[in-house]
């Protein structure tokens, strides 16, 4: 509740739940000064618009300084600016550290970002980038100045995302660290701030799905089916657990690439990259229709881009009773049978298209589990020939 002083100073309390109401307007501009948080206030104008100050005072002399509007910034974000500010105020003077000047906010700075860094990226990167900036960063940090956002903001921010939006804080937090390694870069923070170092992600189990001997031949069998109405969504498929590449690589692929016994990527999510094809990749790739004028081995309708098969895939593995079966399994599955057939794993790397050893070592566990039924085999039959019981 809003209290009048004797000079006719307006005071309350400046938390969430008294900016939601409805600030009147007057015949002229007026301040609300915050009861907790000296020279901290909303500063409401004439047609009812209001805007969070701050008035330090330094060396005797003081001057407000505008945050923000108040539609736009919320009041604990604006409160930890307006501290931040008076603590400047306080130690100036006093021997520190330079920082610049400058001091966007990152809905500002992102224009920068992304015109400097995003044009080196993929399309795909972009895409997915640009989706955690507008859906996870943009809200949280949007209004906040670079300078000014600390590490407790971070920690804050994390532990609002355990849950449901972990995931999300994962895939987010590594575009929230590049654009203050940016800004450090700029001079616009003091090299070594960056506040996202050292924040831990969320452990989140890896999907990991393997198709059985049965579920193959399923699909072997729904494939078959749907081939007259479906060839080229079944020639990706087909093309998919023959070499496990990734959709990507297949989806998008050009003539101009296959040349056997390899499909020679320019580019692939790793950079360059042969796929090796094997006699059953190579009479899939025979099966398919050239499309004169066309680059694209799988063209969309309009022989503009290549062909979009999620959709179909969807009805698809449920008609094989598999409706949990992502695309990108079938990546899985194919270095599953390739263990079982004790193909080494530095081969299997290679064979996946993998750079680092550690990529592949997600499959261990499916070694250790060939290695271990081996070896309850060898010593069952062991036992039976030296006539102990199993």
């Amino acid at each position: 509740m809003v209290q009048q002083a004797k000079r006719k100073t307006l005071r309350a309390h400046l938390n969430g739940n008294f900016v939601r109401r409805k600030l009147p307007p007057s015949g002229s501009e007026y301040a609300i000064h915050d009861t907790k948080l000296p020279g901290f206030g909303i500063r409401v104008r004439s047609n009812g618009k209001a805007f969070w100050f701050v008035r330090p005072r330094r060396r005797g002399r003081s001057r407000r300084i505008m945050l923000g509007s108040v539609s736009e910034i919320d009041a604990v974000t604006a409160r930890k600016q307006a501290k931040k500010v008076l603590v400047e105020a306080v130690l100036d003077g006093l021997p520190r550290q330079r920082k610049s000047a400058k001091s966007p906010t990152f809905s500002e700075f992102v224009e920068t970002y992304w015109r400097d860094i995003a044009r080196g990226w993929k399309p795909s990167t972009v895409g997915r980038n640009w989706h955690a900036w507008t859906n996870m960063l943009m809200p949280e940090f949007g209004p906040c100045r670079v300078v000014l956002v600390t590490r407790e903001d971070i920690v804050r921010w994390r532990d609002g995302c355990a849950g449901a939006d972990a995931c999300k804080f994962n895939r987010s937090v590594p575009v929230l660290s590049s654009l203050f390694q940016y800004a450090e870069a700029l001079k616009i923070t003091p090299t070594g701030s960056n506040p996202c170092r050292g924040i831990p992600r969320y452990k989140t189990r890896l999907l990991e799905r393997y198709l059985t001997p049965k579920e193959f031949q399923r699909l072997g069998r729904e494939l078959v089916e749907a081939e007259a109405e479906f060839p080229a969504q079944v020639a990706i498929i087909r093309l998919l657990l023959f070499t496990g590449a990734r959709i990507s690589e297949i989806r998008d692929l050009q003539w101009d690439w296959v040349k056997p016994p390899h499909l020679m990527l320019p580019d692939s999510k790793t950079g360059p990259k042969a796929i090796y094809l094997n006699s059953q990749a190579i009479a899939v790739l025979k099966g398919v229709k050239r499309t004169k004028g066309c680059p694209f081995v799988f063209p969309n309708p309009s022989l503009t881009k290549p062909i979009t098969i999620q959709r179909w895939w969807a009805t698809f593995r449920r008609q094989c009773a598999l409706p949990d079966v992502r695309i990108h399994d079938l990546r899985h599955s194919f270095a599953s049978v390739a263990i079982s057939q004790n193909v080494p794993m530095a081969t299997i790397g290679s064979l996946l298209g993998h750079v680092l050893p550690e990529t592949t070592a997600r499959y261990a566990h499916l070694a250790d589990d060939h290695i271990a039924d081996a070896a309850q085999r060898v010593s069952g039959f062991l036992a039976q020939a030296i006539g102990v019981s199993r």
